[in-house]
């Protein structure tokens, strides 16, 4: 499934009303469903379909709902439901068990309760809601989608800086990939955003970081316009809570553009991506550094890494980040160190070096070896079978479908 995304314009302030109705009564149905599982054992999803047919007949403001947008909602809480499920069969230590939304932000229709413009610049939404037509605003290329591809779900995202309609193509993105024979271990940190095995390091622009102070006036505003005697709040606390969430929006666009524009130029220039799989949500326990932390946002790379892997059949791997930075990437020694440590010293070879690139040697090396390649300072042949992968944590983005051997002998002739 692609996924493209377009503002919605020029529409009255009873459309966009129209809208926030819309969107909370499909989470007045998420929760009913929710409720409805609780309270009842052995709920299944066919169950709470009757359940949407049954609030219909309950409620006037349901029955505005398109049909198929009341099966979306129970659809999410069925999602929810099952993501628990699967949670206790694997025993892990956080189940998730399903919460009532109070906030939901999006409405999810299906193939019907919605048309496109035959100019494709506008969309009407044809429920009882009487939302009627909105422009569309986006790009070439999602323009040109909405042409020629098949739309199965048209989802409207309520944001800060308005209203949007994410449309659901069904399609799968794949280019053809440069193939350049280079290869890349990366180190992740927060002096350095990224280190490679070749001391070559990107910094982060710590986007939370310059603008905190700005945050934190703006926060200052919206807490003294604050009455929690009063309900509702007045017209100048509302517009201090928008002026605080665009600037929380823009820091994230910037984070997540920054995490793209980094990504595809990582994978654009080398054919094999070897990173180092941290479990962040771990890592934020601690209190010193967990701003920075999720500042860097290093998951949302790592996922893009992996998606721009896929999309150009390039080998993007995530190994274990366990003794990366102790272990000697020279003769193997283990080297114990403090985080405040920065240059890694062995005593049994003498070497040298930066933390962070011995750190991306060893991420490269484990990385080589869950492909069967032998690496040897950017000299690597065939070593063997990658019949180990996933053996220690390790995750894989498939590359040249099905075909392993032909891999390992395009790796060896680099």
């Amino acid at each position: 499934m692609l996924v493209r995304e377009a503002k919605l314009l020029n529409g009255t302030k009873e459309q966009y009303l129209a809208l926030d109705d819309a969107i909370r009564t499909a989470q007045f149905i998420r929760n009913k469903a929710i409720r409805h599982w609780i309270d009842n054992q052995g709920v299944g999803k066919a169950n709470l379909y009757t359940l949407c047919k049954d609030l219909a007949k309950e409620f006037d403001f349901v029955k505005s709902l398109n049909s198929a947008a009341r099966q979306a909602s129970a659809e999410r809480a069925w999602q929810a439901i099952s993501n628990f499920y699967r949670r206790c069969k694997k025993q892990e230590k956080k189940k998730g068990y399903p919460q009532f939304k109070k906030h939901c932000r999006s409405v999810e229709y299906k193939v019907s309760g919605w048309k496109l413009a035959k100019d494709c610049m506008s969309i009407v939404f044809m429920d009882g809601f009487n939302i009627g037509t909105l422009s569309l605003y986006c790009n070439n290329q999602t323009r040109e989608d909405l042409f020629r591809l098949k739309i199965n779900r048209v989802r409207v995202v309520k944001r800060v800086d308005g209203y949007y309609a994410q449309f659901c193509f069904d399609a799968e993105r794949k280019e053809q990939g440069e193939y350049t024979g280079n290869v890349v271990g990366l180190d992740l940190g927060l002096k350095f955003f990224t280190k490679n095995q070749n001391n070559n390091a990107v910094i982060y622009l710590q986007y939370l970081r310059k603008s905190e102070q700005r945050l934190k006036k703006l926060q200052r505003r919206v807490s003294r316009k604050f009455n929690k005697n009063k309900k509702p709040q007045s017209k100048n606390y509302h517009k201090a809570r928008i002026r605080l969430g665009k600037l929380h929006l823009k820091i994230q666009r910037q984070r997540k553009d920054w995490a793209i524009k980094q990504a595809r130029c990582v994978v654009a220039s080398n054919d094999v991506v070897v990173y180092e799989d941290l479990k962040v949500s771990n890592m934020v326990k601690n209190h010193h550094l967990a701003k920075s932390i999720n500042d860097a946002g290093w998951y949302q790379f790592t996922q893009w890494l992996d998606y721009y892997g896929e999309i150009w059949d390039k080998a993007v791997v995530a190994v274990s980040p366990n003794f990366t930075s102790q272990d000697c990437s020279n003769c193997g020694q283990r080297v114990k160190k403090s985080l405040s440590t920065r240059t890694h010293s062995c005593p049994s070879c003498g070497i040298e070096i930066c933390r962070d690139t011995n750190a991306a040697i060893n991420i490269l090396k484990k990385g080589m070896g869950i492909l069967g390649i032998e690496w040897n300072n950017s000299i690597f042949g065939q070593k063997g079978s990658a019949s180990q992968e996933g053996k220690h944590r390790e995750k894989t983005t498939s590359t040249i479908d099905g075909q392993p051997d032909k891999q390992q002998v395009d790796f060896c002739e680099l």
